[in-house]
């Protein structure tokens, strides 16, 4: 289902109030320990997961009335290193936002490069699912733009992180567990196909072309 009007997402972060934060924190906001414990464990999750990777942790303001939906937000760079020569953009503070029965999602966006446009995107999809849309394996967002200059692909389609694995996706917590779930950057055509034929049909598209999914440019495959 399409979730996210472009207008939505047109109010985006201040590019200059992301800034790398070292070690614990968060200690100097008003969290509770059960939400302070389990964002620092989706890090460590991601930290110990990309080992010989760099791990840069970013926090910022998603901007007036926004900070309150996803409070506890970081959003970890992952650099290329021994499990990917791609960048990865992931977020550790949706789980404890919205969390229900110890169960609950964080998000990653996988790239060619190292991009501010992407650290907005990855936030601003963790505040959509935070502000009340609760988006799930197999949903699509309409990013109201390319989501890189000169890309066919607009939309976002929510997928199991094939890229990376189960290793990456199961994420233990203290109090439960996340699933750390892909946001794939697809173009308008192949949701309207997706609408059409499924979500698995579309996927069979995608293997037998053989997209490199982190190819800004890549054609359409319908």
């Amino acid at each position: 289902m399409v979730l996210l009007p472009s207008r939505q997402y047109r109010g985006k972060p201040d590019r200059n109030a992301w800034l790398t934060v070292h070690g614990s924190g968060w200690h100097d906001r008003a969290v509770s320990d059960a939400r302070l414990l389990a964002a620092e464990a989706v890090e460590s999750h991601v930290r110990a997961f990309f080992e010989g990777h760099s791990v840069e942790a970013l926090v910022g303001d998603l901007g007036p009335g926004r900070r309150d939906a996803v409070p506890d937000l970081r959003v970890l760079v992952v650099g290329p290193g021994p499990r990917s020569g791609s960048w990865a953009y992931v977020t550790a503070g949706c789980w404890a936002a919205m969390e229900e029965d110890g169960r609950g999602f964080e998000f990653v966006v996988t790239a060619h490069v190292r991009d501010q446009r992407l650290i907005d995107l990855i936030a601003m999809i963790a505040y959509y699912h935070c502000e009340g849309h609760q988006l799930a394996l197999e949903h699509s967002i309409p990013i109201g733009e390319p989501w890189v200059p000169g890309s066919v692909c607009d939309h976002l389609l929510i997928s199991l992180p094939y890229l990376h694995g189960p290793g990456l996706e199961y994420c233990p917590l203290p109090s439960g567990h996340a699933r750390i779930l892909w946001a794939l950057p697809v173009t308008a055509a192949e949701i309207e196909f997706r609408r059409r034929e499924g979500h698995e049909a579309l996927e069979q598209l995608f293997d037998e072309a053989e997209i490199i999914p982190t190819d800004p440019f890549r054609a359409s495959v319908v």
